[in-house]
């Protein structure tokens, strides 16, 4: 139950955090893209925030047994650059300048009762989906020839 709670409260807090800066609007990132035209260098600052205030908590991460709401940390170690990262990131990219929303602010805008958040979680689900049917093919296909 602790967990639950924290994971509230944590979730809670960054989609408050979310619409306090705005990023629950698509037009802040499009514009914040649009360096030529009508540039808002707000998310620049947002994105430096968030930085100051979690890289003490992934040093100090480093140093502690464990979390304190759950059984071991789960820190990226996979460091490689390959084509599915290089693939996935410009895929994000373009979805992001597009549209003005990635999955975080698009599901506070779903909750703020966004028609356009809820058609673009409805595609990003779709889009999840069918990425892993992709993968379990794969996996699939490579047991096979294993």
């Amino acid at each position: 139950m602790q967990r639950i709670i924290a994971g509230f409260l944590a979730g809670l807090t960054f989609g408050a955090g979310l619409v306090v800066a705005g990023m629950s609007n698509p037009l802040k990132v499009q514009n914040f893209l649009d360096v030529f035209g009508n540039w808002d260098p707000s998310l620049a600052f947002v994105m430096g925030g968030a930085i100051l205030v979690a890289f003490p908590f992934f040093r100090l991460a480093r140093f502690l047994p464990r979390p304190f709401v759950a059984d071991d940390f789960r820190i990226p170690t996979f460091q490689q650059i390959d084509k599915r990262l290089i693939f996935g990131s410009a895929t994000f990219g373009a979805g992001w300048g597009l549209i003005g929303l990635c999955p975080g602010p698009a599901l506070v805008s779903v909750s703020l009762l966004s028609p356009q958040a809820i058609v673009f979680v409805l595609c990003m689900t779709a889009g999840m989906l069918v990425a892993r049917l992709v993968a379990g093919l794969s996996m699939r296909r490579a047991l096979k020839e294993a």
